[in-house]
């Protein structure tokens, strides 16, 4: 997803013969925009997705020996509204952005082209339309809970692990205490980034509710008080176990993403809150297979129970201002449509970078395991959908805070304050 520890990608402005090198094979990390495509008929797409990078590159290419048309893939480790702003102001933006949907909502409503007529808009449930508008193009499917290793588990308990058995706190804290028992020092990795903690893990807090727009609102108004809150605390009291079985307890903001990705991988670790992105990470370790997603377990038995968070993920607009022409952004439509009904582009979706397709005409086996968990649960409709409009600083700011609390640095009451300061004194996204 997104938002990991990532190596710095851009470089250096080429001359224009280089770029008109790079773009007759379509590769290309840098971030110089429209300007490669401008000279030799092409388009340009910006990747905010890291972690398939190498593998667009590559699609690009491919594109371009099949079709004729140049394509220029770049990735910005700058946040993506930072990166894009930029590009805009300096008059050069990328034909095709991928973004996330809170984007759709403020880039793509000012520049991007109504995709309505498109035929894959019929194909999808995850498409965004923004003021009767098809602006944001679905890439895939993503979704968050708790990721479980059942052949580390197995190897602890000698039986196999069914998910389906640990509904509520008080099971998952029975079978930590089993893995604990049977050699299993810390059966916990908690990843301590303050997206994983603030945009993923605390989000849920607005996520699982029958009016989640409703209960923002009321943050907004500083109408709510999260100690008396039933969903917060029963949240809460979940990350109060993990933290407890957490292998990096003693030190819990020094932890590193690689090593409990690691563990998790090998089995050493049973169990980790993240996102069907995590197995990008995973799969670079000695991976002993039996990874798969299960619900957080929460004591609170409610209509969430048993379902992950997610929905829709990264989506593309194609830019509409008075910078990219006509002809690029069909282009860009050209290339969508291919995307979709191409065996190339059903296979990079699916098998290639190993995501969740958003589109029911994608009959490729998803090849990630965590991938494969995330569909289990789409096609069952046990999908909670993500909450889109949090401030741009929420996951930053939030989640500082929440690392205070897994570090032992604050209360919950203090927590519950702090987010509720930083709602009232935030202005409220429009969508």
């Amino acid at each position: 997803m997104k938002k990991s520890t990532m190596k710095k990608l851009l470089v250096a402005m080429l001359s224009f013969a280089m770029i008109f090198a790079m773009a007759a094979c379509g590769g290309g990390g840098s971030d110089s925009g429209d300007a490669a495509s401008s000279a030799d008929g092409g388009f340009t797409i910006f990747n905010s997705k890291m972690e398939i990078q190498d593998q667009f590159e590559a699609l690009a290419k491919q594109y371009t020996e099949e079709t004729g048309v140049p394509v220029e893939v770049y990735y910005s480790q700058d946040t993506v509204s930072a990166h894009l702003a930029t590009k805009y102001a300096s008059k050069d933006p990328y034909t095709l952005n991928m973004v996330d949907a809170k984007d759709i909502y403020s880039l793509a409503k000012e520049y991007g082209v109504d995709m309505s007529d498109q035929d894959w808009v019929a194909d999808t449930d995850y498409a965004i339309s923004v003021d009767g508008k098809v602006l944001g193009f679905p890439s895939c499917i993503e979704a968050r809970g708790i990721i479980y290793n059942a052949e580390g588990i197995k190897k602890i308990t000698g039986k196999d692990f069914d998910p389906a058995s640990i509904t509520t706190l008080d099971g998952f804290k029975a079978l930590l205490d089993e893995l604990v028992k049977g050699g299993m020092e810390a059966p916990v990795a908690i990843m301590k980034e303050d997206w994983s903690l603030g945009a993923h893990y605390l989000q849920q807090v607005y996520e699982e509710r029958e009016d989640p727009e409703a209960f923002v609102q009321s943050l907004y108004k500083g109408e709510v008080d999260l100690m008396k809150d039933e969903k917060f605390n029963s949240l809460m009291d979940t990350f109060d176990v993990l933290k407890a079985y957490n292998k990096d307890k003693a030190s819990p903001i020094a932890a590193e993403r690689d090593l409990s990705e690691q563990g998790l991988a090998e089995g050493t670790v049973a169990f980790m809150f993240g996102g069907n992105w995590d197995f990008a990470e995973m799969k670079k370790h000695d991976y002993i297979g039996g990874a798969g997603m299960m619900a957080v377990p929460q004591n609170l038995q409610d209509d969430y129970t048993g379902k992950l968070v997610g929905g829709g993920s990264k989506f593309f607009y194609i830019d509409g201002s008075e910078n990219t022409s006509a002809e690029k952004q069909q282009m860009a439509k050209d290339f969508l449509n291919w995307l979709v009904t191409s065996d190339a582009g059903k296979t990079f979706i699916s098998d290639t970078c190993g995501m969740v397709s958003p589109f029911k005409s994608n009959d490729v086996a998803c090849s990630d395991d965590l991938g494969k968990a995330v569909k289990t649960f789409a096609d069952a409709g046990n999908l909670v959908p993500n909450y889109d409009y949090a401030p741009d600083d929420h996951y930053s700011v939030l989640g500082a805070e929440m690392q205070k609390y897994l570090a032992d640095q604050c209360t919950r009451e203090e927590l519950a304050t702090a987010i509720q300061n930083y709602w009232k004194s935030v202005t409220p996204v429009e969508h």
